[in-house]
């Protein structure tokens, strides 16, 4: 089974940057849907963004818009979440996620959480205000 690691995280002052990374160590992603998730102490898991490995697909949640962008370095076996202008708002731990679509690659851009197989551990973003 796929193995997902993330780090990237860390505590910034609003304004400022993270670059989150999403990595599968001794594998490869394949055709896969990769998310970006967060969850907020007793709250749902809610998604960030979504890929599509194969190229074609991007989706992001409203908040994320014009601040966050997902990519991915095939070669390196890596999916990116550069997040920009942070809020305090957005302190929490983000995890990334794999799951193989049934059918086409657009099942990756409304892919709900539940349905996503791997995870990775999570990792933590603070920002300060």
């Amino acid at each position: 089974q796929v193995q997902l690691v993330e780090s990237g995280g860390g505590s910034v002052e609003a304004g400022g940057s993270l670059r989150l990374s999403c990595t599968t160590p001794g594998a490869t992603f394949g055709s896969n849907c990769i998310g970006w998730f967060r969850q907020a102490a007793g709250k749902d898991r809610e998604t960030v963004a979504s890929t599509y490995t194969g190229g074609g697909v991007e989706k992001y949640a409203t908040f994320a818009k014009g601040r966050f962008t997902i990519s991915q370095d095939i070669a390196k076996n890596t999916v990116y979440l550069q997040m920009n202008n942070l809020k305090p708002e957005d302190t929490t731990v983000y995890y990334c996620a794999a799951d193989t679509p049934k059918y086409w690659s657009d099942e990756c851009r409304n892919k709900e959480p539940y349905e996503y197989t791997t995870w990775g551990q999570g990792t933590e973003v603070t920002v300060s205000s």
